[in-house]
């Protein structure tokens, strides 16, 4: 009996997270990508290489929390941008959510900085279909610190790098689907305003997004 209660509500916490991810405000996203940009560069020796940083597609930043016992609910929010010819463009909202099996007490947030070293990585992104990490496009744990500055060349469409509780942690999130949050995207831009449009930098970023471009403008 007591495990069909824990059960039930790892379910129901499952999605009320998944939720949640749906209907979160992107320019809270915004603002906490900027605080993910900043911390993932505060260590030299355990930053992403100015050189990746440099020589990306674009980005998409996301914060996932994950809890439950028995079963476990992921859920988590955040932003896809990238370069255009005239700089970096205005960002699209994401969101990741699910259920899984196994073991997992208590709470845990991770955040993810995905590189994205292709235009194809850029397109999925762009169709705003479902995109599944480490299906169609390749995804590996990207390269670290001053020692990888030097001779860095893309092997995978996309880089991931993570961070949980404060620790670097290196775990992808391949397998992970991530989609787009359509009413997130028209109530930041005032209207209705689809990835594709977004991305190409067609549409104006608004004036929340102007801290997240001039951090990114470094690169």
């Amino acid at each position: 009996m007591k495990v069909r209660v824990f059960f039930f509500l790892a379910i129901v916490f499952a999605l009320c997270l998944t939720a949640s991810a749906a209907h979160a405000d992107l320019q809270e996203d915004v603002d906490r990508a900027v605080e993910i940009i900043e911390r993932f560069q505060e260590i030299p020796e355990k930053a992403i290489p100015q050189a990746v940083l440099r020589d990306a597609k674009g980005l998409a930043i996301i914060t996932v929390a994950k809890a439950g016992f028995v079963v476990s609910g992921r859920g988590g929010t955040g932003i896809v941008i990238a370069r255009t010819e005239k700089g970096w463009s205005g960002p699209s909202a994401i969101g990741t959510g699910g259920i899984g099996v196994g073991f997992q007490a208590g709470v845990q947030v991770s955040e993810y900085v995905f590189i994205l070293n292709t235009q194809e990585a850029i397109n999925a992104f762009s169709k705003g279909s479902n995109i599944t990490l480490g299906g169609n496009l390749s995804a590996a744990i990207g390269p670290i610190g001053r020692s990888a500055e030097a001779g860095v060349t893309p092997q995978a469409a996309i880089y991931t790098y993570s961070r949980s509780q404060g620790i670097f942690a290196g775990v992808s999130l391949e397998g992970a689907v991530i989609a787009t949050r359509y009413e997130a995207n028209e109530q930041f831009y005032g209207k209705a305003a689809f990835p594709a449009d977004i991305l190409s930098g067609s549409v104006k970023p608004p004036a929340g997004a102007q801290k997240l471009l001039d951090v990114l403008s470094k690169y």
